[in-house]
């Protein structure tokens, strides 16, 4: 994998900021976007700025045929049966709320998730329990930072009606077995949905394989634009959801009294789409399948590891589990004792232009059941060199030293 020339494709981290090249490790947060995919949405705002799926113009159809290719993309970069079952939403959050809403639950029936959910997951599943009576139950992680299959087999019953989790944690940067999991729901006839935000940007998804119902995720974590999210449905569940929204595009007629919903995908789509959006998400996916998603996966591990060695003795320096960085991906998560999360990816971006997230990152209750205050979190991605990360260790274990209760 060669870093140096990918890295001129992103010319943000070839422009010095305050004298110095910038540090970007928050592409958990939001990946940068590389050339191929601006040239990309240049090109729809230049050539064809018109609307898809409504007029019958040259313009409208070159976008209904750009969007058509970027749908068959998506779908072959996930190994989906049918472009029918991806959906062009405006993040994951629209996609996971679509099937926790849309699937009709009542009360006496059951949801299963981690204890570690993104607040997209664990907000509307509560909002559920509150409105409808639905119960939630979670599935407590091991004390290693781990996923708990035992746990998880005793949580499901017959009543449980949809696994709703998160494929790669945005705090921990863990994978749960997702095979194992979905097997395990599915033999007591649940549903399951995969919260794949964090996961899709790093490593292979073959939805086929894994047999998962539901899957959501953003392209702004995959080297593409904000404002599109990807939705899997299962061709043969995909119409039984009622759509989030309805109006223009969504139905294929209407009366004074009635209207009638058009098939999947575009029952989910309703309302004017984000085109240069959707067109660079087609972009992204080819700029990432060009690296290969094993290439990926890699050199993030490799780079976390290198992270990992540098720190994880360092006196005052606590590493969110698991501590392996074999089964963290990307993430690198952490803490320094006397300073909050915020102190740290201030200081560091003040001193080294080191770019990061710190806070909760949008999942209170894993942080409030640790009694934990948070974290500051370093995130690599294909654009991230070893000797930013060599950069990195040693600014920490400098503040370790000089402002850590430890030192």
């Amino acid at each position: 994998m060669d870093v140096g020339k990918i890295r001129r494709d992103f010319t943000v981290l070839n422009r010095e900021i305050g004298g110095k090249l910038p540090i970007y490790f928050d592409s958990a947060c939001q990946t940068l976007r590389p050339k191929p995919v601006i040239d990309a949405m240049t090109e729809y705002y230049e050539s064809f700025p018109s609307c898809a799926g409504r007029s019958v113009h040259k313009l409208a159809t070159e976008v209904s045929l750009r969007c058509d290719a970027a749908r068959s993309r998506v779908a072959d970069f996930f190994d989906a049966e049918s472009p029918t079952e991806i959906a062009f939403l405006k993040n994951t959050t629209e996609g996971l709320n679509t099937v926790i809403f849309g699937m009709g639950l009542k009360k006496g029936d059951e949801i299963v998730t981690t204890d570690y959910e993104h607040n997209s997951v664990h907000v509307p599943v509560v909002q559920l329990t509150k409105t409808v009576g639905v119960r939630h139950r979670m599935v407590e992680s091991a004390t290693d930072g781990t996923f708990d299959l035992e746990r998880f087999e005793k949580a499901m019953n017959k009543k449980v009606r949809l696994v709703d989790m998160c494929l790669t944690s945005n705090v921990s940067g863990y994978t749960l077995p997702a095979r194992e999991v979905v097997e395990i729901a599915h033999s007591y006839g649940a549903k399951v949905l995969f919260d794949a935000a964090q996961a899709a940007p790093s490593m292979r998804i073959d939805v086929r394989q894994l047999g998962v119902d539901f899957m959501a995720a953003s392209a702004h974590k995959m080297c593409g634009p904000s404002g599109v999210g990807v939705f899997y449905a299962r061709a043969e569940i995909s119409d039984r959801l009622t759509p989030l929204m309805f109006g223009g595009h969504g139905v294929t007629d209407t009366d004074y009294a009635s209207f009638k919903l058009l098939p999947a995908p575009e029952r989910f789509e309703t309302g004017l789409q984000n085109y240069s959006g959707i067109v660079g998400t087609g972009a992204a996916l080819d700029y990432l399948s060009a690296i290969g998603m094993d290439a990926i996966r890699e050199h993030e591990i490799s780079l976390n590891k290198r992270m990992t060695r540098a720190l994880v003795d360092v006196p005052g320096v606590s590493v969110i589990r698991p501590r392996d960085p074999n089964v963290r991906g990307g993430i690198f998560s952490f803490n320094i004792e006397g300073l909050s999360a915020h102190d740290i990816a201030m200081i560091l971006d003040n001193s080294n232009n080191i770019m990061m997230r710190s806070g909760m990152h949008c999942c209170h209750t894993y942080f409030h059941s640790r009694g934990i205050d948070g974290c500051a979190r370093a995130s690599l991605y294909i654009y991230n060199e070893a000797g930013e990360v060599d950069v990195f260790t040693e600014a920490v274990s400098d503040l370790a030293a000089k402002f850590g209760k430890s030192s």
